[in-house]
């Protein structure tokens, strides 16, 4: 290995960890359910929604059908959890390929959270996104600008189909 790919390398496995770190909200080491309805349960303190109420469930179903689909991907062995190794090697190898798959597993949480995050109805705005991603536990000092680029089209509101898109890009693409 020349130092070219040893640094492009480096920096992979620093995103590679910095993904799952996103995912593993309570900082034990491995991903799960837990880790899943940890975010949801945020995300409705956050935004004073109760767990009963139709966004709410909605919210902890998409949490729950998040959590099967990586599972399903990446849980290799079969114990419930997800490791960083079986993260590397199924969730991003796998799903490199096949960025709309992780899409379609994201989707329902993520449909669900902007409907919790957009309080008035007329759409996310890049400020109640930015109180998504803290939620979520993205470096602080990437908050203002990634919500700002998830309205890829500009009109101040941020749309399912931006979101969907940037988080499996995000998730699936290595550069």
């Amino acid at each position: 290995m020349d130092h070219a790919e040893s640094t492009d390398h480096a920096e992979y496995e620093r995103r590679i960890t910095a993904r799952f770190a996103g995912f593993d909200q309570d900082g034990n080491g491995y991903i799960d359910r837990e880790d899943f309805v940890t975010a949801a349960k945020g995300l409705l303190a956050e935004f004073t929604t109760t767990a009963r109420c139709d966004k709410g469930q909605a919210l902890y179903a998409g949490a729950e059908a998040f959590w099967q689909g990586m599972a399903g991907i990446a849980d290799v062995d079969g114990d419930q959890r997800v490791t960083r190794e079986e993260f590397v090697t199924g969730a991003v190898k796998r799903l490199r390929d096949n960025p709309d798959r992780f899409a379609e597993i994201a989707r329902p949480f993520l449909r669900a959270a902007i409907a919790v995050a957009d309080q008035d109805g007329s759409g996310l705005t890049p400020a109640a996104a930015e109180r998504v991603l803290r939620v979520l536990g993205v470096d602080p000092s990437l908050v203002g600008p990634v919500a700002a680029a998830l309205d890829a089209d500009g009109d101040g509101r941020i749309s399912e189909e931006e979101i969907v898109t940037a988080f499996a890009h995000y998730f699936t693409v290595s550069e």
